[in-house]
């Protein structure tokens, strides 16, 4: 695999991260992009092997043919972009959040797979990273469901409309990500702990748990259009 060029739009922290791990331990080329440089460059010196790093504002939607101009060919797109926007009991949802959602999360996604289609190989792959909510009925996450099972409608209609280049989605469920740092670090501890309570394997997930998913379907050449549900089972105990 070391002649293939895995792009991680979302590659320095969490599922991002750890899916760049595990891609160059199989010996894949691998571009991590973010946000934040400081941030970017200290992923880059946590991983072992022939990564890059490119900084870029998925959200920024006219910069994006710019930036994967400079990336240059590939032959796989993970879009590991976190987002939280929307949530929240749905009469009360506040609508502006909502669409903040969907800006930075959902039309994401699409910009950037839309933007890598002149460098991508045709052998290629495109991967999205939904969530759980999309699939399971969790009260307060109307939002956020919404948000991630519009990710996860991309999949299959692409897989046809792109092919043979393949195109598949993860949801992941309850994992142990810097997407719940804003809870506290004191506060983690109960609310993981509820939460594998409710999981059939008895404990929330890793990034490197998503990180073999996404791997497994960037290198499997036979499956396409699939999301991949990585939860732990959460979903089955509603």
């Amino acid at each position: 695999m070391s002649h293939q060029h895995a792009v991680i739009i979302g590659g320095s922290s969490g599922i991002g991260l750890a899916t760049a791990a595990d891609l160059l331990e199989k010996g894949y080329r691998v571009t991590i992009t973010g946000r934040d440089e400081t941030k970017l460059q200290t992923a880059a010196q946590s991983l072992a092997g022939a990564v890059a790093t490119i900084v870029m504002d998925a959200a920024d939607l006219d910069t994006l043919p710019e930036a994967f101009k400079t990336i240059g060919p590939l032959d796989h797109l993970l879009l590991a972009l976190g987002g939280g926007n929307g949530g929240g009991p749905f009469a009360t949802v506040d609508l502006a959040d909502l669409r903040k959602g969907f800006e930075q999360k959902t039309l994401a996604h699409f910009a950037c797979a839309q933007a890598c289609l002149p460098f991508l190989s045709k052998e290629g792959s495109i991967t999205f990273v939904s969530a759980v909510s999309a699939q399971a009925a969790l009260p307060g996450t109307a939002g956020l469901g919404a948000v991630n099972a519009a990710i996860a409608a991309l999949a299959p209609i692409l897989a046809v409309e792109l092919k043979p280049i393949r195109v598949n989605c993860v949801s992941p469920g309850v994992v142990d990500t810097p997407w719940w740092d804003f809870i506290g670090e004191d506060q983690k501890v109960p609310v993981f702990a509820g939460f594998a309570a409710r999981t059939p394997v008895g404990r929330i997930g890793r990034p490197e748990d998503i990180a073999q998913a996404i791997a497994f379907l960037i290198g499997n050449g036979f499956t396409t259009g699939h999301t991949l549900i990585c939860d732990g089972g959460i979903r089955l105990g509603q």
